[in-house]
């Protein structure tokens, strides 16, 4: 009996699958709908802490890359991509960072529900922002290095990487039933 019960709690193990999400956790995990959204709120902020430091660096290249010497014999192409990659990693540092501002601003008004969904939604959408600046990115430092339609195909190649590992996989195993 106590194998079974132990058994119930093992999030690998679900209960239910068809139970919805809260009722899940509080049946496997014993939690409850605070403690659920303290856990949430602190995954997210540890995800957009690795996402946050990656979009800093890329930031800050780009920023200073408007400043060296080569910028002036770039294409009027070239800067155009490049302007795609600066806004794009400013865009999603902004959304990176706004669920900080969104905490101190609703702290202590008894609203993590909508700290959780909005800081989900932000990081989804910096995501997003942060695939299109690192293409522009790549799609302009292979364009200078090798050339244009070699930065075609690698950009594209490296592009699919991201999009089967960051989406195509997620949401097919989001897809799929959980494992009995």
């Amino acid at each position: 009996m106590a194998a079974d019960a132990e058994h119930a709690r093992d999030p690998d193990h679900p209960v239910d699958p068809d139970l919805p999400a809260e009722d899940w956790n509080a049946k496997v995990r014993d939690e409850s709908d605070q403690a659920r959204l303290d856990r949430n709120f602190n995954e997210l902020l540890q995800e957009l802490r690795v996402a946050q430091a990656g979009v800093q660096i890329l930031f800050a290249f780009l920023l200073s890359l408007a400043f060296t010497q080569r910028f002036d014999v770039l294409t009027d192409t070239q800067k155009g991509i490049y302007v795609v990659a600066l806004l794009g990693a400013a865009t999603a540092a902004s959304l990176f960072i706004a669920p900080v501002s969104w905490h101190r601003l609703l702290f202590r008004r008894r609203r993590k529900h909508e700290l959780v969904d909005a800081g989900n939604r932000f990081a989804l959408a910096g995501l997003v922002c942060l695939f299109l600046s690192i293409t522009a990115a790549l799609l302009l430092i292979v364009d200078v290095v090798i050339g244009p339609v070699a930065a075609v195909v690698l950009t594209t190649l490296v592009s699919g990487c991201y999009l089967t590992f960051w989406y195509a996989l997620p949401l097919s195993a989001r897809m799929r039933k959980p494992r009995e």
